[in-house]
């Protein structure tokens, strides 16, 4: 069995932060995890010196390599350590060709390179971000049998598809000056060399990949100093200060993605931040609910009703003097183009929408039965040719339009030049009648949407989350809705004149986007099973629940000490049996001091804490191993009986625990 890590950087690139290469922290990491064989694989760059200095001094199998940016994915490509020259100067040739940060080769510049790409492994980035996509994947063919991805969840699920590729895991590492934690992301295979040979025969074949050695994909290495955990529940446990919460801190910095439930996190006494919280977690269900009335704030932002006033009240006294000076008009304002309007042109907006929906119901694929039953393709291609020469011959109407809009308002300029007799204003009265009616529309509109009502209600294991709609009721809550020290007192005493308000609002200072916050509050509360709002305990509980239902989002569980908070019953009817769930599909990590989940919760893997003073080093042992054990051990080899920690940690010893079971127990039976 051969441990590898094939994604390791050397170099910084265009593609990289700007990090300063350790080869110390390297050869340590090679050296405390056991690695059998590594490639050195720079994004677009390979440095043939600095590989030979590494070749030279880390204590392992070193291949050379690359990542390549192809086809706006990245790929890695390696090679056997022979003739250096050669893949030095093909892998120049790369970087010749991608120069700026969003550079990009085509897979035919790759084959121009790399000619026999057979020779090399490539490995894509699979299931991980900048992902080669599936045509490039298809250009790859045979060559490509491999697939990098990210978590241990997303390696058992390519293992057990047999349409995917070969999973694998790699550090995909810096390596910098003083590093504490190593990365734990590595892959096994079944292979009794470490040649570029033997690697390609055992990623070509699943059953020969492992997340472990002696497991194989049920467990995997959680830290640097060789601890193993199941990729399904684990219960660390110890006594106080022995070193769980540094074990769960250690796992947190060596992976990405982590959920972590930290000691008391989650107790919740004040009950406005926990409605705050329960806000923040459903903000996308207020956004989606607001979304077209958003829209319809920004157009109405738009609408000046001031303005409109303003340019109606000069086009009457303009038409008045105009009037009064009828018997006075010289020439050039006899003229018809003197107070002459424009042509209007026709909005293609909605008739762009029909042309465009159209085209998709003419391109889809996936429900094309169901369209062709009620219309032909035939009829929407003549459809959709009539509605583009409808639209051309408006467009070209609106051409003229605008034409001789331009040569009228150029001729009436000239006329009121040479003229001393008053012009009437001109004002767009369509607009402002439209504008005006929009105005009181979005009165009625705001006044509905503030009938309050209930907008959304969702269960969460016994609690149910309800969304109300609801009117504001003072300037402190526009306030606090800002979160910022602003002064809302006159718009909210223009709060029922919706359209006053928003002017108002426009001078507060808040962002345009904003707005349409203030005109509605959505109030979300919490209830119990008995559909009253939650207490002090009940918050802590449901915050819980919500956070551990929350974790598949990641790729790991961690929790500390949840009977820290929690009662037992709560725990045993409630959490143990969520975590359970949740562990079938991501590893789940639980530190307790409590049987209730130490024991009744049957995790796949137990592990017990032993802090070591020795003068001034303080020192952590953990042991490890399946609960049904009559013994754990350590990576040292060293043992420990299963039954004597079970009892310490979870129980206050062997004698309280029988004392407790015979006598105390006994008194109150029936």
């Amino acid at each position: 069995m051969k441990k590898i890590d094939l994604h390791i950087h050397t170099v910084p690139s265009i593609s990289d932060v700007t990090f300063f290469f350790s080869l110390n922290s390297l050869k340590e990491y090679v050296i405390r995890l056991n690695i059998d064989c590594i490639a050195i694989t720079n994004h677009n760059l390979f440095d043939k010196s600095q590989f030979e200095q590494i070749c030279r001094e880390v204590p392992t199998k070193v291949f050379p390599g690359i990542e390549i940016d192809l086809e706006a994915g990245h790929i890695l490509l390696i090679s056997e350590n022979e003739d250096l020259d050669d893949f030095n100067l093909k892998c120049k040739k790369v970087s010749d060709l991608i120069t700026k940060k969003d550079d990009w080769i085509t897979y035919e510049q790759l084959r121009d390179i790399f000619p026999t790409l057979e020779k090399y492994l490539l490995i894509p980035h699979y299931d991980k971000k900048p992902v080669i996509k599936e045509d490039t994947l298809n250009k790859l063919g045979r060559n490509v049998f491999a697939g990098e991805v990210t978590s241990l969840r997303k390696f058992k699920a390519c293992i057990s598809d047999a349409e995917k590729l070969t999973p694998v895991i790699f550090s995909d590492c810096r390596f910098i000056e003083e590093m504490t934690d190593f990365p734990t992301r590595q892959t096994y295979i079944d292979a009794e060399e470490s040649t570029l040979t033997a690697i390609k025969g055992c990623l070509f074949d699943k059953s020969k990949v492992f997340l472990s050695q002696d497991e194989g994909n049920e467990s995997f290495q959680a830290t640097d100093d060789g601890v193993i955990m199941s990729t399904g529940l684990n219960v660390i446990i110890g006594e106080r200060s022995s070193g769980k919460t540094h074990t769960l801190n250690k796992i947190s910095r060596s992976f990405d993605n982590i959920k972590y439930l930290k000691q008391f996190s989650l107790l919740q006494n004040d009950e406005e931040k926990f409605k705050e919280l329960v806000t923040t977690r459903h903000s996308l269900l207020s956004e989606n609910y607001l979304k077209e009335f958003k829209d319809v704030v920004y157009d109405i932002n738009e609408v000046d009703i001031r303005s409109n006033n303003l340019n109606t009240e000069k086009f009457i006294e303009s038409l008045k003097k105009f009037a009064s000076e009828n018997d006075k008009l010289d020439s050039f304002s006899k003229c018809k183009l003197y107070n002459e309007s424009n042509f209007e042109t026709d909005d293609l907006e909605n008739l762009k929408k029909i042309i465009k929906s159209t085209e998709i119901l003419l391109e889809n694929k996936e429900y094309k039965t169901i369209i062709n039953k009620h219309i032909s393709d035939e009829s929407l291609k003549s459809l959709i040719l009539e509605l583009i020469q409808t639209h051309n011959e408006i467009y070209q109407q609106n051409l003229k339009k605008s034409w001789t809009n331009s040569l009228i308002n150029q001729i009436k300029e000239d006329l009121r030049f040479r003229s001393s007799t008053t012009a009437i204003e001109d004002v767009d009265f369509t607009k402002i009648q439209l504008e005006k009616i929009k105005a009181a529309k979005f009165k009625d509109l705001v006044k509905k949407l503030q009938t309050e009502k209930e907008i959304d209600s969702k269960e969460i294991r016994g609690f149910r989350v309800v969304a109300r709609t609801k009117k504001y009721t003072g300037a402190s809550q526009l306030k606090a809705k800002s979160k910022r020290t602003l002064s809302f007192s006159e718009a909210f005493n223009n709060y029922e004149n919706p359209y006053k308000f928003l002017t108002i609002l426009k001078s507060v200072g808040i962002e345009e986007t904003e707005y349409y916050k203030f005109f509605i509050d959505i109030e979300y509360k919490t209830l119990n099973k008995y559909g009253f709002e939650v207490s002090g305990g009940e918050r802590s509980e449901f915050n819980l629940l919500h956070e551990i239902s929350d974790a598949l989002k990641h790729d790991i569980l961690l929790i500390d000490e949840p009977e820290s908070s929690f009662d037992n019953i709560f725990l045993k009817n409630e959490v143990n049996e969520l975590i359970k769930e949740i562990a079938k599909e991501i590893p789940v990590i639980v530190v307790t001091h409590n049987s209730t989940i130490g024991a009744s919760i049957k995790p796949d893997y137990l592990l017990y804490t032993q802090k070591i003073v020795d003068g001034n080093e303080v020192k952590y042992k953990i042991y490890y191993g399946h609960p049904t054990n009559r013994t754990l051990k350590n990576t040292d080899g060293e043992t420990i009986q299963n039954v004597d920690i079970l009892f310490d940690c979870l129980e206050a010893g062997k004698e309280a625990y029988y004392e407790r079971k015979d006598r105390t127990y006994e008194i109150f039976k029936n």
